[in-house]
């Protein structure tokens, strides 16, 4: 997409791009974004292609998408079209990744729901919070996300 003259104050992209002012400074700061142009008061302008990629960007990150498999997809996008299928590649490391994610949260699940099970309302004090205390005695904790779960963190 060509680069139009800069016409949006920061505010302006934030608000029709729907990402955040603090985001967008962000994305300019890790290369997703080419920083806004300055006006001759220090603010920042921004094109309908900037606002363009700034929607782009958020509906990757809405996908759960890391940085860097949002920057990978820029990328490829700004090669050529012989890249086309690089795109594909990332899309299924990625949905490897979701599936992965969906596992742990059954397991999750499937901890929480033990858990709750643990409260029928009859007792005098909350034995849920009584099953935690004596979890936390144990060490007995639920399974932690892997590395890769936590990547989007």
């Amino acid at each position: 997409m060509p680069q139009q003259s800069p016409q949006h104050r920061i505010g302006d992209a934030a608000r029709l791009s729907g990402v955040s002012a603090a985001n967008i400074r962000y994305y300019e700061k890790e290369g997703l974004l080419r920083p806004g142009v300055r006006g001759d008061n220090s603010y920042r302008f921004y094109s309908s292609a900037d606002l363009h990629r700034l929607r782009f960007i958020r509906l990757c990150r809405a996908m759960d998408m890391s940085l860097d498999e949002v920057r990978r997809l820029l990328a490829i996008d700004a090669a050529s079209d012989q890249a086309d299928h690089q795109a594909c590649a990332t899309l299924d490391e990625h949905l490897a990744h979701v599936r992965q994610r969906l596992a742990e949260l059954r397991v999750l699940e499937k901890e929480l729901r033990g858990l709750r099970g643990r409260c029928d309302g009859q007792a005098g004090h909350c034995q849920v919070i009584e099953a935690l205390h004596e979890r936390a005695e144990a060490q007995d904790l639920p399974p932690q996300p892997s590395a890769s779960a936590l990547r989007h963190v």
